[in-house]
């Protein structure tokens, strides 16, 4: 999906309201429910914040990469695939108490709202490969995940 001409403070505030809104889908839940493997086959709510912090980790090493006019590496090389990758960052954050994936969470976060703000406005302004990585680990990525946990949620935690 491409999205329209938007300038930088528009992407913020998508950006903002994706990732409040997937916040607000755990919001008030106790540590414990956050920690039960169930909200996908295998992933707890902590499994899927620590997912979605390992993807905006990732757009903080590719992004750069991107606005120097790079190559990004691929997943399929670098790891056998994108599950791959997946499988591996979530068994190394499920050793995180859950306190220290919300501190990663907060602290990555905001380390790539201050990188947006250092980008270009060209980068905003059309559909660049710098726009596209954005959308697709950042808030595009987070609406998949607020489904489930809504989903979830709706089927009687």
């Amino acid at each position: 999906m491409r999205d329209e001409s938007l300038n930088r403070s528009q992407l913020l505030k998508r950006l903002d309201e994706a990732w409040q809104t997937l916040n607000e889908a755990y919001c008030g839940l106790s540590d414990s429910t956050m920690t039960e493997s169930c909200v996908t086959a295998t992933w707890s709510i902590k499994d899927i914040i620590a997912h979605v912090t390992s993807w905006e980790e990732e757009s903080l090493k590719h992004l750069p990469l991107i606005l120097a006019g790079e190559k990004t590496p691929r997943y399929s090389v670098m790891y056998g695939g994108i599950d791959v990758f997946n499988a591996q960052t979530t068994e190394r954050n499920r050793k995180l108490s859950l306190s220290e994936v919300l501190r990663q969470r907060d602290d990555t976060h905001r380390r790539l709202i201050d990188f947006i703000q250092s980008v270009p406005e060209d980068q905003f302004v059309r559909e660049t490969r710098f726009r596209r990585r954005l959308r697709l680990d950042t808030y595009n990525h987070y609406s998949k995940h607020n489904k489930a946990i809504r989903t979830w949620k709706e089927r009687g935690l």
